[in-house]
Order: structure tokens, then sequence, then C-alpha cells
């Protein structure tokens, strides 16, 4: 391997080839989870270029240019929970929606039977006496 008189940097390592075969085979355990890509690369002595080169060509799951999500299953967990929040928050605003354009139709309703704008007119009309208008007058 080494010779003694040479330093680390001008080693000659030999070509190797890898089969097709064995290429496909590799990338299978690798997608199953037998390796991780660094104890794959460690392991054979290949860098972690050719690897994921190989997994690019050779696993269907792995496309290059793509991007995979990986989610712990307390994640999936988690977000499957905050799913079905959502929903019932959604529920519960559809039916205050419901409640407030039934109050919306009783006002308009009462309006048109008192003959009275409800929606503007918070308090009864005002009578001409000087009481009230002394009342109603806004301190200086």
């Amino acid at each position: 391997m080494r010779q003694p008189n040479q330093p680390r940097a001008f080693q000659l390592r030999k070509r190797r080839v890898f089969s097709e075969a064995f290429k496909r085979e590799k990338v299978a355990q690798i997608a199953a989870g037998h390796y991780s890509i660094a104890q794959f690369c460690q392991l054979w002595s290949v860098s972690t270029a050719s690897v994921y080169r190989w997994i690019y060509r050779y696993s269907p799951d792995h496309q290059k240019g793509t991007t995979m999500i990986v989610q712990l299953d307390s994640e999936a967990a988690k977000t499957q929970q905050l799913l079905q929040e959502v929903a019932q928050l959604q529920q519960a605003l559809d039916q205050k929606q419901m409640i407030i354009d039934f109050q919306n139709q009783l006002i308009e309703l009462a309006s048109k039977e008192l003959q009275l704008d409800l929606k503007k007119t918070f308090s009864p009309p005002r009578s001409n006496t000087s009481a009230s208008t002394a009342l109603n007058t806004p301190m200086p």
C-alpha cells in the first residue's frame, strides 16, 4: 500500500470499477437502511459523490434535482394533530359566522318592523324636553 518514502498525498490508488449489479445491490441496501451513506463510503472506500451518482442512477426513489422530506413519526403525528385542530377551528369559525349572519338578518327585520335604523341608532329617538337635552349635551 503506502511506501515508506512517499508522502501520503502522492500515494497512487488503483482505479476500481464496480459492476452495475454491485451498484444496484448496494443502492438497494442503502435505501433499505442497512448502511448510511457515510458508513458505506468508509466501508468500501468510495467517495460520497460516487455513491450519490449511483443512487441517482439506480434508485427509483431518489432522482437528481428532487428534494426528499424526511419526517420523524412524532413530527408526522404532530402534523396530523395540527391539521385536525385547524379543521376544528374552521368549523367553529363557520358556526360563528352563521350566528353573525343570523343576527344581522334579525337586526334588519327589527329595523323594518320598528321603522328605525338599528344598525346606526343605538339609542331611542330623543324627545324635545329640556331635561333630556341637558343630559345628552357633552360637558365642556
